[in-house]
């Protein structure tokens, strides 16, 4: 009898700890964001977390912009010369850096850089009473540490996004035209005619969906983490691999929503 119930137990204990930490996540989600519209907000924190997300994270992201944006020339050429529509290149390039790959490597770098050091300094300030340190102090520990950082990768991944895209489609514009022969001004005016407003929103929007789900599992899984060094290594974990299935699961779901008729 227990080997039949054993494994349906084993599935109810595991849907119950999912619904757990969905609770858990929109409690603390919530509680994050009241601290937006009610006093205090901690004005220097907010500046650090911008920094640490948009301004230090800049070099990986142009980094991984301008070497996309060459090897996407590449390949797009590689594949359309065979049906002689090398013509379409930069229309290639240009879209699928403003509508996908800008904001998804973009939101994949930095929740590797950025999410996981959110998680492991809120971490190591819960395993080693430093948080509880700040409740003591009269001091709100979601407004304080977690407030902040929601709205610094709310902002600071659009900006790393259009940073990102520009050095894409430069990188792609110089690899087309040095390297493969492309007349510069009729590849400038591809890009540009094939480039809508649509376009550059629908990228921006997700980067800032991206942002904010970086920050708020870094955060969550930095404030829930236990047991010592293991524990927050187990949590920096958690909040890069929870953030990036995020990012790839959430990029589809906006796409539908911007692209499908």
């Amino acid at each position: 009898m227990n080997l039949v119930l054993d494994p349906v137990a084993a599935i109810g204990r595991l849907v119950i700890n999912i619904v757990a930490m969905l609770g858990e996540l929109a409690v603390f989600t919530a509680t994050a964001l009241l601290g937006l519209v009610r006093p205090p907000f901690y004005v220097r924190n907010f500046g650090r977390a911008l920094l640490d997300i948009g301004f230090f994270s800049l070099p990986v992201v142009a980094l991984t912009a301008v070497f996309t944006g060459m090897v996407l020339a590449l390949q797009s050429y590689v594949g359309f010369s065979k049906f002689d529509s090398s013509s379409v290149i930069a229309s290639v390039v240009v879209l699928s850096l403003t509508r996908e790959l800008g904001p998804v490597l973009a939101g994949l770098m930095v929740a590797g850089r950025a999410g996981s050091a959110m998680a492991a300094e809120i971490g190591t300030m819960r395993v080693t009473d430093q948080i509880d340190a700040l409740s003591t102090l009269a001091t709100n520990p979601m407004r304080y540490l977690v407030t902040p950082r929601l709205l610094a990768g709310l902002i600071a991944l659009p900006l790393l996004v259009a940073v990102a895209d520009v050095l894409g489609v430069a990188g792609g514009f110089l690899v087309s035209t040095a390297r493969l022969g492309f007349d510069p001004t009729a590849y400038l005016q591809d890009t540009l005619t094939s480039l809508s407003r649509i376009d550059v929103i629908s990228g921006l929007v997700k980067a800032a969906v991206f942002g904010f789900i970086i920050a708020l599992m870094g955060c969550f899984h930095g404030y829930r983490s236990r047991g010592g060094a293991q524990g927050v290594g187990g949590a920096t974990t958690s909040a890069v691999v929870s953030a990036s299935i995020l990012i790839l699961a959430l990029d589809y779901v906006l796409t539908q929503a911007f692209f499908t008729p």
